[in-house]
Order: structure tokens, then C-alpha cells, then sequence
């Protein structure tokens, strides 16, 4: 059993994903690295890996590809981006 188990179905399957992400809360601050637990077209999960306090907004940097984010839930150390 899960530790997070998912509410709702995925809508859409994703594939494989490299779990390796980066969290830019502003051009000038440091960036926040941080593991993607799950990644579809609409949103992703993402672990902070510990208490690390972000915005609502911020963009997510995942291989070569930049997503402007907002928080849909957070729970524990993860949180749950729509994109």
C-alpha cells in the first residue's frame, strides 16, 4: 500500500520521467531541487524533501522543459502542481 495513495484516476498515463526536477520561486533566488513523483500533461507531484516553504506560483524546470506552476494540495513533503 502506498504511503500516498491516489485519489482519482490519471486521465492520462505519462510514461517513464526522470525524477530529477528543480523549483524557481524568483530569477534571483537559489533554485530549490526537488524529486517528481508523478508527471502528466496537467500537473505533476512533487517531493520537497523536506519542509521548504514556496510560493503558490513558481515554475518547475524538468530536463529541458520550464512549467509555470500553481499549488492544487500539499500533503506531508509533497505537493501537487496544476500547470
Amino acid at each position: 500500500m502506498p504511503q500516498f495513495p491516489r485519489r482519482f484516476a490519471r486521465v492520462k498515463p505519462a510514461g517513464l520521467v526522470s525524477r530529477q526536477a528543480k523549483i524557481i520561486t524568483d530569477p534571483r533566488a537559489p533554485v530549490i531541487p526537488c524529486t517528481l513523483i508523478d508527471y502528466s500533461p496537467g500537473g505533476a507531484c512533487v517531493d520537497l524533501g523536506g519542509q521548504v516553504k514556496i510560493p503558490d506560483r513558481f515554475e518547475l524546470l524538468h530536463v529541458n522543459t520550464k512549467k509555470r506552476c500553481r499549488i492544487a494540495w500539499k500533503r506531508g513533503t509533497r505537493v501537487g502542481v496544476v500547470f
